[in-house]
């Protein structure tokens, strides 16, 4: 009973700490971290009452499936991690995100990316936003056929069931962004032909490398 417990109390710390940490932004919907806290919390309680009632018996061997679930646990304690979002985004098509609320009652340059999105998707005349200041962040998503997008992934449970959304970009002559590499752009919307069609790109005046948000992941 003593092992079992220890082995409890490990996962429950595993999950308290990537729910405290914030590791949990990278890897889940917000809606789920306390889900994922309560969790942790109820291991721990369940191996507290696990230790006291086979404080006084033997310890017992250590079955192997139990000890790898140990290295597994440090292994999550230890490796914080690390998603790669274009490998991710690499083979799956562009969500349509929910329709916009009160995007049209910002400040353009206070739009974020995925509002950006949900605009262009929605009402996808390009006359409507030549000229508007732009001020998005996201990372660098290569495409099969044509200029990288600057993307967001966004999750309705976690990564498993991620989908990119991204933004076309008019990069300057001679830039060439890294794909997956984090950046913020400042600049305007212009029109452009893309695949025979007028569309909206993004023209930028500013490019920032920046480091990967602690909330990357659009909800």
């Amino acid at each position: 009973m003593l092992i079992a417990a220890a082995l409890l109390s490990l996962w429950g710390l595993v999950l308290l700490v990537s729910s405290l940490s914030g590791r949990l932004h990278l890897l889940l919907h917000p809606a789920f971290h306390g889900l994922v806290a309560g969790a942790g919390a109820l291991l721990l309680g369940v191996a507290a009452l696990l230790a006291l009632r086979g404080r006084h018996r033997p310890v017992e061997r250590l079955p192997l499936p139990w000890l790898l679930s140990a290295v597994v646990a440090n292994a999550v304690l230890l490796l914080p991690p690390d998603p790669s979002f274009s490998l991710l985004a690499a083979g799956r098509t562009q969500g349509l995100p929910d329709p916009p609320r009160l995007a049209f009652l910002l400040p353009p340059e206070q739009r974020s990316l995925s509002e950006w999105v949900r605009l262009l998707r929605s009402r996808p005349d390009p006359s409507l936003y030549d000229g508007q200041a732009v001020r998005i962040s996201g990372f660098v998503l290569p495409v099969p056929e044509g200029q990288p997008l600057l993307a967001r992934l966004q999750v309705r449970c976690c990564l498993a069931d991620a989908t990119p959304m991204g933004v076309p970009v008019a990069w300057p002559q001679g830039y060439r962004p890294v794909t997956n590499q984090w950046l913020a752009i400042e600049g305007r919307m212009a029109t452009a032909t893309l695949a025979g069609e007028a569309s909206s790109v993004v023209i930028p005046e500013r490019i920032t490398p920046i480091p990967r948000p602690q909330r990357p992941l659009e909800p």
